[in-house]
C-alpha cells in the first residue's frame, strides 16, 4: 500500500510540474507579443508549427491540435540506428514498443493499454493515411512486419488517443503512419551499408523529380542479404522493396498513384530457456538472450499439414517472410463555394510465412545422441529443451481500403466552420495454416543440432502442446465506417468533434486438425456474425500565447477481435461477441520559447477488454485503468541539439472474470512505471554524431507479480562525416553497450525475450 501511495505521490508531482511549466510560461511572455526570431520553425525541435495529416480531416498544426502528436523526420530516424520498424517506435514518447522479436511480430501499445494478445491490439499502422492492415494483432501476421524503414520514408507521424478513435478504425489508442516521399524535392541517394561483427550487407536508394511543370515521380528501396546480428550459420536475411509514386497537380487539387513490392526474409527472435529464482530471471550456460538463434545448418525439414490434408516439407530457417504488392490511389479537389472532395484508396495482396523456434521448456540435463550435424551419432552429455517450430503459413493477408471524405468550410462573422463527412470502407482477408511441432535440442545458442528421439525423424518428439495447432483459418473481414467531424475556428480556439459508426462483419471458417492429423468436415467451426459501435471524439485547444497553448480531449474508441477469438466460442451469431472499448481523458499544455520547446500531456485511459488464448486455451475478461502524464521536449543551442521524452503511468487491473479475482489492483504485466527517451546531437564542421538513450523501470512479467522484468536500457549512437558535398560515411550503432533488456516472460519462468544485441554498421552514401 505504501509503495503504491509513494508512486501515486510521484505521478502527482509530475503533473504538478506540468502546470507550473504552464504558470511560469504564461508570466514570461506578453499577451501582445508576437513571435520573435528566436521562436522561429528554424529553433522549433518539436515543430509545433507543422500541419499534420495523421488523426485530422484536413490538415492542422499540432500547436492548434488538441492532439497529442509527436513526428520525426528521416534523418533523426536513422541516425536512430533502428533495426526494424517497432524498435523505432522505442524513441516515441507514449509509445510501448517491444522490439524484441526481429523484424516483425512486435507488441506495440500506448499509455498503459494493455498487451494481452501480442501485436498492436490498440493502435493503427498506417502508410501513407491507410491501415497496413486492418487488425493489428492477427496472429503471426502483424502490421510492422510488412513495414521497412528505408530512405523512401520521409517522415513519421503518431497521434495518441484523441480523434483516433473516429478518424481510423480499430485505434482507440492511437495512429502510426509512415509517410512516403513524394518527389516534391529534386534529387535522391544510393547508399550501401555493411554490418561490422555481423554478416548483412544493404543497398538503399531512392529518387524524385519533376516529369513537368505539373507532374513529378518518385522511386526508391532497399535490398539486402545475409546472416543477420544473432550469428546462425545460415542465410536469414534476403530481399528487399521497391516503391514509387506519380504525382499531378491540377489548379484545384491533385491525383497521385503509388505502388509497393516488398518480397523479404529475416529471422524471428522468439524467446529463449532461461530460469527464474525468487522471481528473477538468469540466463541458461551456452545461451545469451541477447545473441541466440536457434535457426541452424543442422535443422531437418519440417513436415507440415496443408489444407488439403497433404504433408509439406518447409525449410525451418526461412523465418519470417513477407510478401506485398500494393497499388493506391490518393486524390484531392476543391469543388468551389468551400466545399472540398478527397479519396484515399489501396488494394494490396499481402501473404508470407512465419517460422520461429520456441522453447516449451528450459530443459534437463542428461545423455542423449546427436541426430543431426557434424557429430551425428556420437553421444551429447549436456542440456537439452523441447524446441516447438511455430509454422505458420500466411496464406493470405490481402485488403482492400477506401477512405472518402466530403468537406465543406463556412467562414462566418464569428470564425470559420468545417464539416467534414466520411465513409471508410475495407475488406480484409485472412488465411492462415498454422503447424507447431515439437523436437528435441541442444541447448546452445550458436547453430544447436538436433538429438535423437524415437522417432524417425531426427529430433522428431510429435505434435507440439497436445497436438492443439495445426489449425486451418478461412476469413473475410468487411468494415463499413461512416464518420462526421465539425472544426471551429475562431481567433485563438479550435473545437472539434466527432463521431463513427464502425460496423464489421466476419465471416469464414475454423477448423482445427484431429489427433490423426487431419481436417475433417465434421470439425469446422463457421464464423458469421455482425458487430457494430459507436466512437466519439471531442476536444478544445486555447493559444493562451502566441507560442504558448493547452488543449483537452475525451473519446471513446473500439478495437475489434479477429482471429484470436476462434476456437474459442460459437460465431455463427448464436452467442454475443465482445468488444474491446477504450475511454480516455487527456489534457496538456504546448509551450515554445527560445530554444525550447515542450508537449505535456496528462491522461487516463478505462479499457474493457476480452481474450482468447489458442495454445493455452484460456479466456480472459479484464478491465484495466491507466493514469500518467507525457513529456516531450527539444532544446538546442548553437550546432547542439537534444530531444528527449519521459512517460510515467500508473495501471491497474481493475475487473476481471470470478476466477482472476486475485489480480485486481496488480499492475498489469509489462507495463514499467517509467519509460524514457533523451537524444543529443552536435555538428562539428563536416562531422556530426549523438547518441539516443531509450530506457524502461522494472515491470511485473506476470499479472500475479511473481516474476520481474528489470529495468534496462539502450543506448544506439551515430557519426557521420561529410566526405564531399555529395558523399557522406556513417557509422550507427544499436545497443552500442550491448544491454540484456527483458521483454517478456512465460508465467512459468521457462523462457523470456530479450532485445537483441551490440549491432555496429558503416555506411557509405552519394546523394545527388
Amino acid at each position: 500500500m505504501n509503495t503504491r501511495i509513494a508512486q501515486r505521490g510521484r505521478m502527482a508531482a509530475a503533473v504538478t510540474l506540468a502546470m507550473l511549466q504552464l504558470g511560469a510560461a504564461h508570466a514570461q511572455q506578453d499577451p501582445s507579443a508576437t513571435p520573435s526570431a528566436d521562436t522561429s520553425a528554424a529553433s522549433d525541435g518539436l515543430k509545433l508549427e507543422r500541419i499534420v495529416v495523421t488523426g485530422t480531416t484536413g490538415g492542422t498544426s499540432k500547436m492548434k491540435s488538441s492532439n497529442s502528436v509527436s513526428s520525426m523526420e528521416l534523418d533523426t530516424i536513422l541516425n536512430n540506428a533502428p533495426t526494424s520498424a517497432a524498435e523505432l517506435l522505442r524513441s516515441v514518447p507514449g509509445l510501448r514498443a517491444e522490439s524484441s522479436g526481429g523484424e516483425g511480430n512486435a507488441n506495440i501499445t500506448v499509455r498503459g493499454l494493455p498487451i494481452s494478445a501480442g501485436g498492436a491490439r490498440y493502435v493503427q499502422i498506417q502508410e501513407d493515411g491507410l491501415p497496413v492492415l486492418q487488425f493489428g494483432d492477427f496472429n503471426f501476421t502483424t502490421p510492422d512486419s510488412f513495414v521497412k524503414i528505408d530512405s523512401t520514408l520521409d517522415h513519421l507521424e503518431v497521434v495518441r488517443g484523441g480523434s483516433a478513435s473516429t478518424l481510423a478504425t480499430n485505434s482507440p489508442g492511437g495512429i502510426i503512419n509512415f509517410i512516403s516521399k513524394n518527389g516534391k524535392e529534386k534529387g535522391g541517394s544510393i547508399a550501401l551499408s555493411r554490418g561490422l561483427g555481423y554478416d548483412q550487407t544493404r543497398v538503399d536508394f531512392d529518387y524524385g523529380a519533376p516529369v513537368s511543370a505539373r507532374t513529378r515521380f518518385f522511386i526508391g528501396g532497399s535490398y539486402r542479404s545475409g546472416e543477420g546480428i544473432r550469428h546462425s550459420g545460415v542465410n536469414s536475411e534476403k530481399g528487399g522493396q521497391i516503391r514509387g509514386n506519380l504525382t499531378h497537380e491540377f489548379d484545384s487539387g491533385f491525383v497521385r498513384l503509388s505502388f509497393k513490392h516488398l518480397d523479404d526474409q529475416s529471422p524471428t527472435a522468439l524467446p529463449v530457456p532461461v530460469q527464474v529464482n525468487n522471481g528473477s530471471i538468469s540466463a541458461i550456460a551456452g545461451i545469451d538472450p541477447r545473441k541466440a538463434s536457434f535457426y541452424s545448418p543442422y535443422w531437418v525439414r519440417d513436415a507440415v499439414l496443408n489444407g488439403s490434408n497433404q504433408r509439406v516439407d518447409t525449410r525451418v530457417n526461412d523465418g519470417l517472410r513477407v510478401k506485398s504488392d500494393t497499388v493506391g490511389l490518393e486524390a484531392s479537389f476543391k469543388l468551389g463555394q468551400g466545399w472540398s472532395v478527397s479519396e484515399n484508396f489501396r488494394y494490396a495482396d499481402n501473404a508470407g510465412r512465419f517460422i520461429g523456434v520456441f522453447p516449451s521448456n528450459n530443459g534437463s540435463v542428461g545423455n542423449y545422441v546427436f541426430a543431426t550435424g557434424p557429430k551425428q551419432g556420437q553421444p551429447y552429455a549436456g542440456r537439452a529443451f523441447s524446441a516447438v517450430v511455430f509454422n505458420t503459413n500466411i496464406d493470405d493477408a490481402s485488403n482492400t481500403l477506401s477512405d472518402t471524405k466530403l468537406a465543406r468550410t463556412f467562414m462566418l462573422d464569428s470564425g470559420k466552420l468545417t464539416t467534414t463527412a466520411g465513409l471508410y470502407l475495407s475488406q480484409q482477408k485472412l488465411g492462415l495454416t498454422w503447424n507447431f511441432n515439437e523436437y528435441l535440442m541442444q541447448a546452445t545458442g550458436d547453430q544447436p543440432a538436433l538429438l535423437q528421439t524415437a522417432s524417425a525423424t531426427p529430433g522428431l518428439i510429435g505434435p507440439a502442446f497436445g497436438a492443439c495447432c495445426s489449425r486451418l483459418v478461412d476469413m473475410d473481414y468487411r468494415s463499413t465506417s461512416p464518420y462526421l467531424n465539425l472544426a471551429w475556428e475562431s481567433g485563438a480556439l479550435n473545437l472539434d468533434g466527432g463521431v463513427r459508426r464502425d460496423r464489421q462483419h466476419a465471416s469464414g471458417s475454423a477448423n482445427q486438425a484431429t489427433g490423426a492429423q487431419r481436417y475433417l468436415p465434421s470439425t469446422v467451426q463457421q464464423v458469421d456474425y455482425t458487430l457494430g459501435h459507436t466512437s466519439y471524439s471531442l476536444g478544445a485547444n486555447y493559444k493562451l500565447q502566441a507560442n504558448l497553448a493547452v488543449f483537452a480531449r475525451v473519446s471513446e474508441g473500439v478495437a475489434f477481435n479477429a482471429d484470436r477469438i476462434l476456437f474459442g466460442t460459437p460465431l455463427d451469431g448464436s452467442v454475443p461477441v465482445a468488444l474491446n472499448t477504450v475511454r480516455q481523458l487527456e489534457g496538456g499544455v504546448k509551450w515554445r520559447q527560445g530554444p525550447l520547446s515542450t508537449f505535456v500531456t496528462v491522461f487516463q485511459a478505462k479499457t474493457k477488454e476480452s481474450n482468447y488464448e489458442a495454445t493455452t486455451q484460456l479466456r480472459t475478461a479484464n478491465n484495466y485503468e491507466a493514469k500518467g502524464v507525457e513529456l516531450e521536449a527539444a532544446w538546442s543551442a548553437g550546432d547542439f541539439r537534444i530531444n528527449g521524452g519521459l512517460t510515467l503511468t500508473d495501471a491497474e487491473i481493475t475487473g476481471t472474470a470470478a476466477a482472476d479475482v486475485a489480480l485486481i489492483g496488480n499492475t498489469p504485466r509489462r507495463q514499467a512505471r517509467f519509460v524514457y527517451q533523451l537524444a543529443p546531437t552536435y555538428d562539428w564542421g563536416p562531422a556530426s554524431f549523438g547518441a539516443s538513450l531509450v530506457g524502461t523501470g522494472k515491470s511485473w512479467g506476470d499479472d500475479a507479480h511473481t516474476i520481474t522484468l528489470p529495468a534496462y536500457h539502450v543506448v544506439n549512437a551515430f557519426l557521420n562525416y561529410q566526405l564531399t558535398a555529395q558523399v557522406q560515411l556513417s557509422l550507427t550503432a544499436n545497443n552500442l553497450f550491448n544491454k540484456i533488456g527483458y521483454t517478456e516472460v512465460e508465467g512459468d519462468g521457462h523462457a523470456a525475450r530479450s532485445i537483441t544485441g551490440r549491432a555496429v554498421k558503416a555506411s557509405l552514401k552519394y546523394a545527388f
